[in-house]
């Protein structure tokens, strides 16, 4: 079926003076000059108006002085001459093609176009970018910054979407409609709050299909299961019980590069005639946990993460969390503007970069139009429907200060984040915020120094990660807990605004940089997977987070169904062998050899010859020392490596491993090692692990007790929200331990009721049998279990024997 286009793509002389006037009229008004900025970063982008016409901004700094001719800047408009389906992986349309000029107005490209087609659910927009030929006449293109629609990723040109429509007729407006309002009168646009608790996923591994499509799938199945009263597997219960799910990076992502270029591989020119050409559409497939961001496209969604590469899928999901039959859950975006990757100097103005930074690119956040598209890329983000943010990176924001001489945080920048209003069919919100700041991170000693606290004192609303949260930590230790003791304290005292937990995508990835032969704590498994597991979903921790400790409790959908999880991403050769030769401890602490042998565990690398996991192990351990040594020099690497197949040659010792991996049969792949077939391992090596990473692969394999004590933990805590506030000085908390002991107790009070909650739990070490009521010292007639971790026998309180990783929960009698 052919979709009708109307082919003439024109600017509209009036309408574009109007917009150049209120552009204009700007620099007369009282505004500041950053209010200005923000002004025009509004009109930034392509918005398809109610009268059908389309208006364009560009903001293009420099470019007049780059260009050959000012009059050969143009904008170039695609539209599809037919149907484009979605969901085919590759597939080649006809567009017709349109080039026009529009004005410009000092550092900006403004304009108001008729004849190009918005994009909706069913019906593919104009595409469009803007192109020049510069002074070494070669042609250039200029993107939107802040798109709704990016279907073919970040080097395709945007879809021009109708968004107003979209909006309009979302099915959770009676949710936003209530949210906005407020009981008190003084507060204009109120703040979302009614979060207690998170369950933290990344979308391409949270579903089988990978998708934000197949993440709304599950909560839709479980909304119905819920609604017909049919039970829930264990798998699905892992999914329940939260108040707020918190996406990483949904932001598009940078793209593989075999070389540094900045054509697309999703969206490849194959042939014209006059107006039409001839574009081969590839549905993108690109593989990263979030945080390699470009900056270009914040706005909008990563494509990878889209089934059906439509804005509605993303609507849809939200919508289906904000209906969903229990109550609302929200959505909270975890936004990443503290750095952009290296390919983003392929994309954006360089008044956008500082400088290079351990990420790629420091960004220029005190560049008045710099701040305000950011800002502008935030606020449409957010306007798909999230309830709250989480700011990466905080410490992360920083900039020279002339007038004292000083390197300084921009507080101000990040308080404006969490002050940027959500509006969305006239109904105004301000948005959950959560800051992620280690400060004074990377200095040394940082773990120690950090305070976690800057934040939250300067906006007391919001939540900050805490110490026991952040990256550093590795429960997988022998004296862990010991450890931290002090750190356990301050979130019992002072941790309230504190997000608590064990868990996350930084924490688990950090288990598997353990050296396997350190002091692990083999209380929790007999191997290393079980151990790690077990640590960052233990049983005894979650007892205390859930339901005694104060703060906001977090888990990661990886750590509760026992997943693995690691860093990955399949989007560049230039840094793809450090990566891998950085990730190998994964094989140690997240792959056993009976999971190894099932199909969807790397199956890529097995038509390499890694048959088993141990040829697998012994060759990432060699790849790993050769690379430190060859201070990661991949043709030394290479050759280093490959001197171990001759025996005329000396192995190091550090690449002994691959005596023994040749002795297995994997001399032909040694010896035919170059560079491209070392790069080629490595982005095999991340795709498998991507693959293996999806939770699907292990929901039958869910513990059902586990399951169901973490969801019965969850809503205790619904039950009981008082416990997130401070411990109070009458109340209790203190340790069994030393050396590699710590058994924590205590006891706190409602103080607006006659509510009362005692715990008792071993975090680590052996078992040890203790009277309850002595240690706790209370009257055991006036208190019953309320819950028992999982397998743990309780028949008598004064003789209880508690082992690793067990504990108990008591409420008083009333």
């Amino acid at each position: 079926m052919k979709v009708a286009v109307d082919t003439s793509v024109k600017l509209v002389p009036e309408a574009t003076g109007k917009l150049l006037a209120w552009a204009l009229g700007l620099e007369g008004s009282t505004n500041t000059y950053l209010e200005q900025t923000k002004a025009l970063a509004r009109r930034l982008g392509a918005y398809y108006r109610p009268d059908g016409l389309t208006e364009i901004g560009f903001w293009v700094p420099g470019l007049i002085r780059d260009v050959l001719h000012e009059r050969e800047i143009y904008l170039e408009v695609f539209t599809p001459q037919g149907s484009i389906d979605w969901q085919e992986k590759e597939q080649t349309i006809k567009f017709k093609r349109d080039r026009l000029q529009l004005e410009q107005q000092g550092e900006y490209i403004w304009g108001v176009v008729a004849g190009m087609q918005p994009g909706n659910r069913e019906q593919p927009g104009s595409f469009y970018w803007l192109r020049y030929v510069d002074r070494a006449e070669k042609l250039r293109t200029v993107r939107d910054l802040v798109p709704y629609s990016l279907p073919y990723g970040i080097f395709a040109p945007a879809e021009l979407y109708d968004i107003d429509s979209l909006q309009a007729s979302r099915a959770d407006l009676a949710y936003l409609e209530r949210t906005a309002k407020s009981n008190e009168p003084r507060i204009k646009i109120p703040r979302v709050s009614e979060i207690k608790n998170i369950l933290q996923v990344h979308i391409g591994t949270a579903s089988a299909e990978g998708t934000i499509e197949g993440l709304t799938r599950i909560y839709q199945n479980i909304a119905s299961k819920i609604e017909r009263e049919q039970p829930l597997t264990p798998s699905e219960q892992n999914y329940l019980g939260y108040d707020a799910l918190e996406l990483l990076p949904t932001e598009p992502t940078i793209e593989y590069r075999d070389e540094y270029s900045p054509e697309s591989e999703f969206f490849a020119f194959v042939g014209e005639e006059e107006d039409l050409v001839e574009i081969e559409l590839f549905k993108p497939n690109t593989q990263d946990w979030g945080y390699d961001v470009p900056i270009l496209g914040s706005s909008t969604t990563n494509p990878a993460l889209l089934g059906t590469l439509r804005p509605d899928e993303v609507v849809d999901f939200i919508a289906t969390l904000h209906n969903f039959p229990t109550g609302p859950i929200g959505l909270i975006y975890d936004l990443v503007y503290g750095h952009g990757d290296n390919q983003s100097e392929l994309l954006i103005a360089r008044e956008f970069l500082k400088g290079p930074n351990m990420y790629g690119q420091d960004l220029n956040h005190q560049q008045p139009m710099v701040r305000a598209i950011l800002l502008e890329m935030q606020r449409r983000k957010i306007n798909t429907g999230a309830d709250g943010i989480r700011i990466d990176g905080g410490q992360d924001f920083r900039f020279f200060n002339p007038l004292s001489g000083r390197v300084e945080q921009d507080d101000a920048y990040l308080l404006e984040m969490s002050n940027t209003v959500q509006e969305i069919e006239g109904h105004k919100r301000l948005l959950f915020t959560i800051f992620e700041d280690g400060r004074p991170w990377p200095d040394e000693g940082w773990e120690e120094k950090s305070t976690y606290r800057e934040l939250i004192e300067l906006k007391p609303e919001s939540y900050q990660w805490g110490p026991l949260i952040f990256a550093h930590n590795t429960p997988s230790l022998k004296g862990f807990w010991e450890q931290k003791w002090w750190r356990i304290v301050e979130v019992m005292t002072i941790g309230d605004r504190w997000i608590t937990g064990c868990g996350n995508h930084d924490t688990v990835r950090r288990g598997n940089q353990i050296d396997p032969q350190a002091a692990i704590n083999w209380h929790l498994g007999k191997t290393l997977p079980e151990v790690l597991h077990n640590a960052y979903d233990n049983p005894a921790v979650t007892l205390w987070v859930n339901c005694f400790s104060p703060g906001l409790p977090m888990d990661f959908i990886n750590a509760t169904m026992h997943a693995p999880w690691l860093f990955f991403r399949n989007t560049d050769e230039q840094y793809g062998v450090k990566v891998v030769s950085e990730e190998v401890g994964f094989l140690d602490w997240q792959i056993s050899p009976s999971l190894y042998r099932q199909s969807h565990c790397f199956p890529r690398l097995k038509t390499l010859g890694f048959k088993q996991l141990k040829q697998l192990k012994q060759f990432g351990q060699a790849l790993h020392h050769a690379m430190i040594q060859q201070d990661y020099n991949l043709a030394e690497v290479v050759e280093v490596l490959r001197a171990c197949t001759n025996p005329d040659t000396h192995c190091i010792d550090d690449l002994s491993p691959l005596i023994e991996l040749m002795r297995g049969g994997m001399v032909r792949f040694l010896k035919k090692l170059d560079e491209d077939r070392l790069k080629g391992f490595a982005l095999m090596f991340m795709e498998d692990c991507y693959q293996i990473c999806n939770v699907s692969y292990y929901k039958s394999e869910v513990d059902l007790g586990r399951a169901k004590f973490n969801l019965t933990t969850r809503e205790f805590r619904h039950q009981h929200s008082w416990l997130a506030n401070n411990i109070l000085a009458e109340e209790t908390f203190n340790k069994i331990g030393e050396g590699e002991r710590t058994v924590v107790h205590g006891v706190r009070h409602n103080p607006e009721g006659e509510q009362a909650v005692a715990i008792v739990a071993n975090f680590e070490g052996d078992a040890i049998e203790l009277d309850v009521g002595e240690i706790l010292n209370i009257d055991l007639t006036e208190w019953k279990v309320a819950i028992a971790t999982p397998d743990l026998e309780v028949a008598d309180l004064t003789k209880l024997t508690l082992e690793n990783s067990q504990g108990i929960l008591l409420t008083q009698v009333k």
